[in-house]
């Protein structure tokens, strides 16, 4: 008689509790839906594009599943993502030392640098709950510390390795298909193919963060933590609405 209410009682806390979850971490689910299916959505194009390239010069089209097994596939995503966090890793460093006065992207006028331990709360000054290694005084410290713009430094770097890797083998696919040599991978890094898909990249990247810095000094979005209270002054540096 009694296992039953109970039984439900939990049920209902689960599901509050996923509830909670999804409102919690809405952001985050959000955009890895929206890059799941941006992704899918690209395959599906170029799968499409890709046959229709091989059919144009008198090849077989290939499978689906082949095509996401391909070099082809594979470069098309990582230049992408190599240049995504090549942005970020450069913002982080850069607003470290770097100002933009009446930006809520840079940091107040004045408090450019790593900022004293107190301020950063680490070592002796780290509160009860900050991270266990924001108090250590050794190397545990200094690694995290410095964390996630190394983590954003090595995704890119990763990412613009394979980006180079499958873009030579992609490379070649297509000289072989018409009939000349293969190059090698260091010979790949100084070619105009790897520079011009690198750097159309890395060009929207940077304009993009420099106008998001600008235009935020005068334009606001109201509620949104990327702008300035909508009352806020133009050169209100640092303010977050």
């Amino acid at each position: 008689m009694s296992s039953t209410p109970a039984r439900g009682k939990n049920t209902g806390r689960d599901e509050h509790g996923v509830r909670r979850f999804l409102r919690h971490n809405s952001l985050t689910l959000t955009f890895l839906t929206g890059f799941l299916l941006a992704l899918a959505g690209q395959a599906l194009a170029g799968h499409a594009e890709f046959n229709n390239q091989l059919v144009a010069d008198g090849f077989a089209p290939v499978s689906f599943a082949a095509y996401l097994a391909s070099s082809d596939f594979a470069v098309d995503v990582t230049e992408n993502w190599q240049s995504e966090y090549l942005q970020f890793f450069l913002f982080i460093f850069a607003t470290v030392w770097l100002v933009q006065r009446g930006s809520p992207e840079s940091k107040e006028l004045g408090r450019e640098g790593t900022e004293s331990d107190k301020d950063q709360m680490v070592g002796e000054h780290a509160k009860k709950e900050s991270p266990r290694w924001a108090a250590a005084k050794d190397w545990r410290g200094l690694v995290y510390s410095r964390s996630l713009g190394l983590v954003m430094g090595g995704v890119f770097l990763l990412s613009w390795l394979v980006q180079s890797v499958t873009g030579v083998a992609a490379y070649n696919e297509q000289q072989l298909r018409r009939l000349q040599a293969p190059t090698g991978w260091d010979e790949y890094l100084s070619s105009a193919d790897f520079w011009s898909r690198t750097l159309q990249n890395w060009q929207s990247e940077l304009l993009a963060v420099a106008s998001m810095a600008v235009l935020s000094i005068y334009l606001r979005q109201r509620g949104s933590p990327e702008s300035k209270p909508v009352g806020a002054a133009d050169t209100a540096t640092g303010v977050e609405g």
